[in-house]
C-alpha cells in the first residue's frame, strides 16, 4: 500500500514563500511520475505541477507557472513544491499524489495514490 505524507503548510503573507514536502512509501517512488494538486474552499482540486519519474521533466498549471518549482528525491522517496510569490488566490488545501504511470499527467483520474493534504493559507 501507497503512503504519501505532506507537510510544509501554514500562514504566510502574500509575496512569501513557502516549501511543501511529500514522503512517499510502500511501492517503488521512482517509476511514477508525481504531482501536486489543490483545492480551495468551494472549488473543485486542480492541478499544480507535476513531474516525470527520472525529474527530468516538468509541467505546471499557467496560474503557478514561473512561481512555484516542483523537485523531487529518488534517493529519499520526497517530491517537494517550492511556493514563491504566494497570492491570496493560492489559498488551498494542497495534495501530493502519485500517477498510475511515468508519463505526463495533469488530470485526477491519472493518479491512483493521494496524500491527505496539507493547508496552505496566504493572507492579503
Amino acid at each position: 500500500q501507497v503512503q504519501l505524507v505532506e507537510s510544509g503548510g501554514g500562514l504566510v503573507q502574500s509575496g512569501g514563500s513557502l516549501r511543501l514536502s511529500c514522503a512517499a512509501s510502500g511501492r517503488t517512488f521512482s517509476y511514477y511520475t508525481m504531482g501536486w494538486f489543490r483545492q480551495a474552499p468551494g472549488q473543485e482540486r486542480e492541478f499544480v505541477a507535476g513531474i516525470s519519474r527520472s525529474g527530468g521533466s516538468t509541467w505546471y498549471a499557467d496560474s503557478v507557472k514561473g512561481r512555484f518549482t516542483i523537485s523531487t528525491d529518488n534517493a529519499k522517496n520526497t517530491v517537494a513544491l517550492q511556493m514563491n510569490s504566494l497570492k491570496p488566490e493560492d489559498t488551498a488545501v494542497y495534495y501530493c499524489a502519485q500517477a498510475r504511470g511515468s508519463g505526463y499527467s495533469r488530470y485526477q483520474y491519472e493518479y491512483n495514490y493521494w496524500g491527505q493534504g496539507t493547508q496552505v493559507t496566504v493572507s492579503s
